[in-house]
């Protein structure tokens, strides 16, 4: 069998019906244990306040035992000389002695319960905690076999599913180069070329204005001139980078990369672009100097048309035997869970890290921004 006759979306469709079932196990055992966790702490501050009442309750009784003995000897006095005291006295004593004991039975009773709800909820307490430490070894162990079946088995897709993306990848670029070429074609037309057609429309304009309404007047159109001839050199420059920037081969990848970001930077003035370069700047192999200059562009352009970003940060290092590029920016951000159909300029970007044995890894959430890293060895 090959990726033309195995379907990639039906070993998708298994595997993630697998990881969606062990998922939800996980899941349930996790809020188990996290219902658990609420109940524990519910009954340490319960068993706080019974421990804190048991306290009360005795040293009440021990308030109330010398008291009632204090009572008892003061009835046996009473009691000896029966014809000494009043009726009043006689009642009087008897009566606190009665009460005293009746506190104390009753206190008892109250310290007796106090100490049986103690006990239970420390006999619960300890039960939830084995629950809460088996919940948390299911939990490890079903991320153990989670982690296996997202990582492990589902390369197996993934190559497949690799497979088939790289034959249309492979389609896409003869229909990219003639992409490519129509857009060049109506950039011009519709950039520069118009831009220059205007030039000479505002150059009549000007000689006009100069005979009808004066110098300052012509001054103010020929200032106006220039900007329009600024942005069709701007367009001019742009288009030769895309196609390929000729300081590259003169000057290098670091000098042509700061000059691009700079000029980028100045047509996109609602953006700052920071970049930083560490370690030497020294010139590397020419496939090496394109394919990072392009990575780098691809990133960058990214970050301004689809994230919208208002700050990019370019970082490029340049060590004895690797190359590492951290491209950060602060915009809206993607799902990387979510394939855009009909997209491929991630994927370009993967083949030109692969063809030179790199690495690149991204991470972006949902307004919180992207962060491209992109790590490149050098031959010695």
């Amino acid at each position: 069998m090959n990726a033309k006759t195995i379907n990639p979306g039906a070993l998708d469709h298994i595997l993630e019906t697998m990881v969606s079932t062990v998922d939800r196990s996980k899941d349930e055992i996790f809020t188990i244990g996290e219902q658990c966790r609420k109940d524990f702490l519910s009954l340490t501050e319960e068993l706080d306040e019974i421990r804190r009442q048991v306290k009360e309750v005795i040293d009440e009784n021990d308030d109330l035992d010398i008291k009632y003995r204090f009572a008892r000897k003061r009835l046996a006095e009473v009691s000896q000389h029966f014809k000494t005291y009043s009726e009043d006295q006689i009642r009087d004593a008897y009566e606190k002695a009665h009460d005293f004991q009746m506190k104390l039975t009753v206190n008892a009773q109250k310290e007796h319960q106090l100490r049986q709800r103690r006990d239970d909820l420390e006999r619960r307490m300890i039960t939830l905690q084995e629950t809460i430490d088996r919940a948390d070894r299911l939990v490890s162990q079903i991320s153990v076999v989670l982690n296996y079946l997202v990582t492990d088995l589902k390369q197996v897709g993934e190559a497949l599913e690799d497979a088939k993306q790289k034959q249309d990848f492979g389609l896409k670029i003869i229909e990219a180069q003639e992409e490519e070429r129509r857009k060049l074609s109506r950039e011009i037309h519709d950039g520069p070329a118009q831009m220059l057609a205007n030039v000479l429309m505002r150059s009549d304009l000007i000689e006009r204005v100069y005979r009808e309404r004066g110098s300052d007047a012509a001054f103010g159109e020929i200032r106006s001139l220039k900007q329009m001839v600024r942005s069709a050199l701007y367009e001019v420059r742009r288009i030769i980078y895309d196609l390929r920037p000729m300081a590259l081969d003169d000057l290098g990848l670091v000098p042509t990369l700061k000059k691009y970001l700079e000029t980028t930077q100045e047509y996109n003035e609602k953006t700052q672009i920071h970049f930083v370069n560490f370690g030497e700047i020294k010139r590397l192999p020419p496939k090496h100097e394109v394919a990072l200059f392009r990575l780098i562009q691809e990133s960058v352009q990214n970050s301004l048309k689809h994230a919208k970003a208002r700050e990019i940060h370019v970082k490029l290092e340049l060590k004895r035997d690797v190359v590492q590029v951290v491209v950060k920016d602060n915009g809206v951000g993607f799902d990387q869970t979510q394939k855009k159909e009909g997209s491929f300029g991630l994927m370009g970007m993967k083949e030109r890290v692969d063809l030179l044995n790199g690495e690149l890894s991204i991470d972006s959430k949902l307004g919180e921004g992207t962060i491209v890293m992109i790590q490149v060895p050098l031959s010695s």
